[in-house]
Formats: C-alpha cells, structure tokens, sequence
C-alpha cells in the first residue's frame, strides 16, 4: 500500500464526518454541548453550524497538514524510512478526531451516554497506539519525543523513544484503569501523560550528557546509534 492509499483512509473519515453532519443537522438544537467537566456535566455549547462543520474541517485541514510536513522536514530521508508508521499515525489519528465528533453528535441528538468516559477511553487508546509507535520513528522534527538533546543524537532519539514507548502505553493502561474511578479518570490521564512527557525530556537531557561527557561518538547530528 502507497503512501497516498493509506492518506486516502484518514480523508475518507474526513468524508464520512461531513456526511454524519449533514445527516444529524436537521435534528440537532440550535445550540450543540461540545463540552463536558470531568464529572461528564455538560460544560460549553456552540452554535449548531460550527459544531456541525468545524470539527470535519479541522480533520481535513489536519490531514492535509500532516501530509504536507514530511516534504519540508529537513530530516525527511528519514521519515521516508518509516513512511508506513507516519501514514497509519495520521490514519489513527483522524480515527480518533472521527469518535469524538460522532460521540458529540449522537449525544446531541438524544442518546445520553458518559461522554467523558468515552473520551478518555479514546485518548487512552490513542495514547497507547503512540506508545506503540514511537521506538519506530527516526529522528525528524515533527514527530515523536523532540527535545534539543534527540534531535541532536540518534542514539539518546531511539533510547529516549524506547522508553517513551513503555511509559505511554503504561500512561494509557493508567487512563483506562482510572474509568473505574468516575471524574478522578480524566485528572489520572492527564496527569499520567504529563508526567511521561516530562520524565522522557528529563531522561533525553541526561542520556545525552551522559554520553558526552563520556565522549561517546554517538553524540551529534547525524550520527550513528
């Protein structure tokens, strides 16, 4: 499968969200709940045309930049070496932006459901699919763990990921577990991939003086894991 077969998958949910919209339209109120606090209250509305349209158009905007990135990432000889990874990240992605806008629209429409819930189930989920995929990117600027000390060194960029993999899905599994504990499952997401988000940036700045001071050639644009 070609590149611009699997992008066709993620624009194809784009259409299938425009579609969902100009069906659900004419039975939505005039003003639609697009927000929820942590307890799954209804928390924010927008009027019925932006909620119908502005989320399919952010999908599609989304895609269309995600496309476009790896032509002008200057590391892009490397993000054709996981090209299929890249894709399918977009494809989920626009999967998960998909839910969300489908969940909004059938809460809307009548069928009350813990709207929370289902979307820290969704984040966890996309949480974990990052996890899975971050020990297979090369080093890029657009995508995966970037902090000064990756983009400078193959070696702490693919250890750094390593360990982000395990500590995102863990993140995810923590997001999952925390449904069991009602409005606490939002603030256990949150803070789980917060925490992992620092942890990984501390561990990159470490690792990479680490093998400095040690003079590991690993160390410096371009080189070598």
């Amino acid at each position: 499968m070609r590149s611009v077969h699997r992008l066709a998958v993620a624009a194809g949910l784009v259409a299938i969200a425009a579609a969902l919209s100009v069906v659900a339209a004419p039975s939505l109120p005039e003003r639609v709940v697009t927000n929820w606090d942590a307890a799954g209250r209804p928390a924010g509305t927008l009027s019925r045309t932006a909620a119908v349209w502005l989320p399919p158009a952010l999908m599609a905007g989304l895609v269309l930049l995600l496309a476009a990135l790896p032509r002008v990432d200057p590391l892009r000889e490397n993000v054709a070496a996981f090209r299929p990874t890249y894709d399918w990240f977009v494809v989920v992605l626009t999967a998960f932006l998909f839910v969300v806008h489908a969940g909004i629209l059938a809460f809307n429409l009548g069928y009350e459901f813990p709207f929370t819930s289902l979307l820290v189930a969704a984040v966890s989920l996309l949480v974990y699919y990052v996890g899975a995929v971050l020990p297979r990117t090369e080093r890029n600027w657009f995508m995966g763990i970037r902090t000064p000390w990756t983009l400078s060194s193959d070696a702490v960029w693919d250890r750094t990921h390593r360990l982000g993999g395990r500590l995102f899905k863990l993140a995810a599994v923590v997001g999952v577990a925390g449904l069991a504990f009602g409005e606490y499952a939002v603030y256990l997401l949150v803070v789980s991939v917060v925490t992992v988000a620092l942890v990984t940036a501390a561990y990159s700045y470490v690792l990479y003086a680490r093998l400095e001071q040690d003079g590991d050639g690993s160390v410096g644009p371009g080189s070598e894991s």
